[in-house]
């Protein structure tokens, strides 16, 4: 829905606090069952699978994370990510020479979830503690539920049912940002002459995470990578800020692609990551590799110009996580903005 910029507010501090509170309202009042099936599939695996099997599941499957289950608990325990993925082939790659890639072989899901700790935890492991899994309820509303996602910077939380149906699994389903917010925008649709705020640009709001360029501030650093970068290094950005995609860039700073953690998984293709060093692997590697394995992208952009109604409805068609501030003319990368970011920014 096209619809034309507001002019400048005179309070603009005030104009998102009240569209704020008007969207806490809408998710405050309807509950999880509002954007997820009562009745759909979803994978589980069993946290005994050896590690190697569960990543080409993964990768068959097109998933970036799947839930875990525990038949001796009864229970979902834990999540396997594509994050995981990173982190096992980065062991993998430092000790290769004692371990050998049977390591994915001979090693369950949950033996590595256990050993994670003693791999990345740092001096202070012996103090930590695997942490339990988080999750919400069927019951919980939808603005907890997306606190939640955003509060433990995570992509996806799972649902469990407040009653065991006869099923005896207690898991209903993954409650996810983008469903969240495909249903908060149609609510906001239906009277969006009552949300001024829908009209502003994005350059006046305080949405996304930009380039030092543009003379605007973020909480993070806007992180970049050019194609000849080793992707170890592209890996190492996106553990370490916790982000899930890095725009690619040439010489000048334009845009070329987008690489996503989930991208790593392209590497299960005909166990391609027991062929390769990855710390020879450049960014255009792992960009050839993609595109062999699952074809080339459209890379989703905006403008700073665009207003948030825009931003709002590109984010909420399905399999658009985020979204590249590009100059029009040259490409140039100004900030990007994520499904994270938006959502943040909605409930405050």
């Amino acid at each position: 829905m096209r619809m034309p910029p507001e002019p400048p507010s005179r309070n603009p501090g005030m104009q998102i606090a009240v569209f704020r509170h008007r969207v806490s309202e809408i998710l405050l009042h309807n509950t999880i069952y509002d954007v997820v099936p009562v009745s759909s599939k979803i994978a589980i695996l069993d946290a005994r699978l050896p590690v190697k099997q569960a990543f080409n599941i993964m990768h068959d499957e097109g998933l970036a994370l799947v839930p875990l289950w525990d038949d001796g608990q009864g229970t979902v325990t834990g999540m396997l990510t594509a994050s995981d993925f990173v982190l096992i082939l980065r062991k993998l790659q430092r000790n290769i020479r004692v371990l050998g890639h049977e390591e994915l072989e001979m090693h369950s899901v949950s033996a590595w979830k256990e050993a994670k700790l003693q791999y990345y935890g740092g001096a202070d492991v012996a103090g930590m503690q695997r942490r339990p899994l988080v999750h919400v309820k069927d019951s919980d509303n939808l603005r907890d539920v997306a606190l939640t996602i955003i509060q433990n910077e995570i992509s996806s939380v799972p649902i469990f049912k407040s009653s065991m149906d006869i099923s005896g699994i207690p898991l209903l389903n993954l409650a996810t940002l983008p469903g969240i917010l495909k249903f908060l925008c149609s609510k906001l649709q239906e009277q969006p002459e009552g949300y001024p705020i829908l009209r502003n640009q994005i350059s006046s709001i305080p949405i996304g995470t930009w380039s030092q360029h543009t003379g605007r501030a973020s909480t993070r650093q806007l992180r970049t990578s050019g194609l000849s970068a080793p992707l170890i290094t592209c890996l190492d950005f996106l553990l370490e800020d916790r982000i899930s995609s890095i725009p690619i860039v040439d010489d000048n700073g334009s845009l070329l692609d987008v690489y996503s953690l989930s991208d790593i998984m392209a590497l299960a293709e005909n166990d391609v990551y027991a062929c390769i060093e990855l710390e020879q692997l450049t960014v255009e590697n792992a960009l050839e590799l993609q595109y062999q394995v699952n074809g080339r992208r459209q890379c989703h952009t905006c403008l700073s110009t665009s207003t948030l109604l825009e931003v709002l409805d590109q984010l909420s068609v399905p399999g658009v996580r985020r979204l590249v501030v590009i100059e029009p003319m040259t490409r140039f990368v100004q900030g990007i903005i994520s499904l994270r970011d938006t959502i943040t920014f909605l409930v405050g």
